[in-house]
């Protein structure tokens, strides 16, 4: 995975300007002990797609929401993606939360990074495979983001089967187990778009203190 360690800073709250060496050296061994633990895994599948005033309609689901709608003007297929980095990760960052907040808020960083560049190891694998039918990726868009309602994340559950495929599951509160994973839709046109990889540029949450 290509983990871009600016990235990892972002998260770390640091908005143009550099860490200091000593934190800059517990990124370094975050990374390497996460490496050592996490078990990357993910599912995806791609459905027709039907788009209708600010109405997304793909695999049986329903989607009120105009930013997701607005994300896939133009697309004919839509691909429902999960990602996760596994377990691990989350127990490296449970046994440093007994020692040290600091060492645990640098795990939990770094363990965001290596999640979002699975993420996008995952997408490319898409992209190629839709390339393969003429087709372009958009952005991934992820529920949560924007007004698309993280209540759709139990249709994921369902249609991905991730219990099973990825040994993912869901809280009451519709939160991730294991924490450091990700669901997705990434819309397939007939039109290239400049980016198919990050997704803030796709959410209209504009106060977020992780937006890139």
């Amino acid at each position: 995975m290509d983990i871009r360690k600016k990235e990892v800073y972002r998260y770390l709250g640091y908005h143009h300007i550099e860490p200091s060496a000593e934190i800059d050296a517990r990124i370094d061994d975050s990374l390497k002990k996460l490496a050592e633990v996490c078990q990357p895994r993910s599912t995806h599948a791609i459905f027709p797609l039907q788009l209708h005033d600010g109405v997304v309609e793909a695999a049986g689901m329903v989607i009120h929401s105009s930013g997701l709608a607005k994300n896939l003007r133009g697309c004919e297929k839509l691909c429902f993606m999960a990602a996760t980095i596994g377990i691990g990760p989350d127990r490296l960052v449970a046994r440093a939360q007994l020692t040290s907040l600091l060492d645990a808020a640098v795990l939990q960083a770094a363990g965001a990074a290596m999640t979002e560049a699975w993420c996008d190891e995952v997408n490319e694998g898409i992209r190629l495979e839709a390339a393969a039918e003429g087709l372009y990726c958009r952005p991934r868009f992820s529920p949560g983001y924007g007004d698309f309602p993280l209540s759709f994340q139990t249709s994921f559950l369902t249609l991905l089967n991730m219990p099973s495929t990825i040994g993912v599951h869901l809280t009451d509160s519709l939160l991730m187990v294991p924490s450091k994973s990700v669901t997705a839709v990434i819309g397939l046109s007939r039109t290239p778009v400049p980016c198919v990889l990050e997704g803030c540029e796709a959410c209209s949450r504009t106060d977020c203190p992780y937006r890139r």
